[in-house]
């Protein structure tokens, strides 16, 4: 069992960080980045035991572990623990690095290739519009 720090006497405002806990968080981003415990916990040096600790909430992650969790997910800290929106309006970037990651490879193409993937992209767009 987690030992959890007394409350606070000071009379700070609430934080509003919405229903979903860290530990939900950390269990979404890890789904949508397609990993499984396992490879979370070999990616920021701990067990899957104590992945599904943090996940279910039954421990909460230091500011290191935090730091660790955030990299291993691709995200910043403040989004990990629900302090940052994403542009979209949601707490959830995941599809924005993943387009992100795809512009910068079509950044290292011959500007002929990028030109001609953008002239398709642009058509993608357009027809996915009229289809609103």
């Amino acid at each position: 069992m987690a030992i959890m720090p007394k409350k606070s006497k000071l009379n700070l405002p609430p934080l509003n960080l919405g229903e979903e806990t860290l530990g939900k968080r950390i269990a979404r981003l890890r789904k949508q980045n397609g990993l499984s415990q396992a490879q979370l916990a070999k990616k920021i040096g701990i067990t899957p035991g104590l992945v599904s600790d943090y996940e279910r909430n039954r421990l909460r992650p230091h500011a290191e572990m935090t730091a660790r969790f955030a990299l291993a997910l691709q995200i910043s800290a403040d989004e990990l623990l629900g302090l940052k929106h994403c542009k979209n309006g949601t707490r959830d970037n995941t599809a924005s690095l993943k387009i992100l990651r795809r512009v910068k490879r079509i950044e290292t193409l011959p500007s002929a290739k990028q030109k001609i993937l953008l002239q398709n992209i642009d058509m993608f767009l357009k027809g996915a519009e009229a289809e609103r």
